[in-house]
């Protein structure tokens, strides 16, 4: 991972609840410090795993041009009660969570008659 490819390490991306299965956070690329261009970014290594109910999604970041790698991408899924449960953590897309009701209302969400 590159710490000098990234405008900022694992931003926040808690506003929006942006927990990205597959993608790019172009916004947060500065540009490849090996071939000095700002390219598009490919997803490279995908890998799915799956322990104890919850579903991993694991990928590379890598420079078009030179291959280098820009950040280790983590995305996870998983329900747990009546909620469906993502988080992210990479370097270039930054760190999020997210918590969805598989339920047609979501009791967090309700007002208290009382």
């Amino acid at each position: 991972m590159c710490r000098d490819c990234v405008k900022t390490e694992y931003p926040s991306r808690v506003r929006g609840n942006i927990c990205l299965e597959n993608g790019s956070y172009l916004m947060n690329y500065a540009g490849c410090v090996e071939c000095k261009k700002k390219d598009f970014v490919l997803i490279t290594n995908r890998a799915t795993d799956e322990e104890d109910g919850e579903e991993i999604i694991t990928y590379d970041h890598v420079c078009k041009n030179c291959h280098h790698v820009i950040a280790r991408h983590e995305y996870t899924f998983s329900v747990v009660d009546d909620y469906q449960e993502y988080t992210m953590l990479c370097m270039l897309c930054g760190r999020a969570e997210d918590s969805i009701s598989v339920l047609p209302d979501d009791p967090h969400l309700m007002n208290p008659l009382f």
